[in-house]
């Protein structure tokens, strides 16, 4: 008989990951791998890459790696027509690959504008149409977006304007997403993290005053750490959230509360 339990399973599964080699990618993947999948870890960096996949077979998961830049469309079809024609099939997309800047909007050269909104905003879009279309045509399937807490509020004191912005628009492009794909069974959410113990956090809070900030108006008082990230991904990625599309899980130790 079924458990609840059993709906976390994603025995038989085939996942894409973007931006897995590090971080919350990486511990996503991890976790996709942990509950049955087949994990393919996609990311710019062919090195760190294939470093990540090799040690999650060395933990006796299912994994290969496989490098895109999300920022180019052409890549994300190709990626996708070869994944399909290897397994047949792509279950789950978590689209996770993304960067910021700490720039003042004045001072925002063109370039790191256009960067930003490629990688972010872009490269989310052009996955899930890539893998949408397998979806779709399979009749299920689940996309996970990674945006931010920044979507919904503006942190401070460090400036981000691009960045806010940016993961503003995977939020609404997810719902927009959901309302499309929903009729053929394929669901389309998002997570919103607030500050992670990432590398790149962890470097940011080497400033005091982004410190005191950050940790101070995080009701819980920590950082959360990518794990605690991860085990929302397989949640929605699972048919343990099979009414759950349009959907936005903020996971920031109660930062936006205030």
């Amino acid at each position: 008989m079924a458990t609840v339990l059993n709906h976390f399973r994603l025995d038989g599964q085939v996942a894409v990951v973007t931006g897995a080699a590090r971080g919350i990618g990486l511990a996503i993947a991890t976790a996709l791998a942990e509950a049955g999948a087949t994990v393919i870890v996609v990311d710019l960096d062919p090195s760190l890459g294939e470093q990540s996949a090799a040690r999650l077979r060395e933990m006796g998961l299912r994994a290969q790696f496989h490098p895109l830049d999300v920022t180019q469309s052409a890549q994300a079809e190709a990626l996708a027509g070869r994944l399909q024609q290897e397994y047949g099939r792509v279950d789950v997309l978590v689209n996770n690959a993304g960067i910021c800047r700490n720039t003042p909007a004045l001072e925002t050269p063109d370039e790191e504008w256009r960067l930003i909104f490629e990688v972010n905003v872009h490269g989310v879009f052009w996955c899930s149409r890539a893998f949408g279309r397998l979806m779709v045509a399979q009749r299920r399937g689940s996309i996970v977006n990674i945006a931010s807490m920044s979507g919904r509020i503006v942190n401070k004191p460090q400036p981000q304007a691009a960045y806010n912005a940016s993961k503003a628009a995977v939020i609404h492009l997810t719902r927009s997403l959901a309302a499309e794909f929903a009729p053929f069974g394929v669901r389309v959410n998002a997570i919103s993290p607030g500050y992670i113990g990432t590398e790149m956090t962890k470097r940011g809070l080497e400033t005091p005053e982004w410190r005191q900030n950050w940790l101070g108006l995080t009701p819980l008082g920590r950082l959360g750490e990518p794990e605690e990230v991860a085990s929302c991904a397989l949640f929605l990625a699972s048919e343990a959230s099979s009414y759950l599309t349009g959907s936005e899980l903020v996971v920031d130790g109660g930062y936006t509360v205030w």
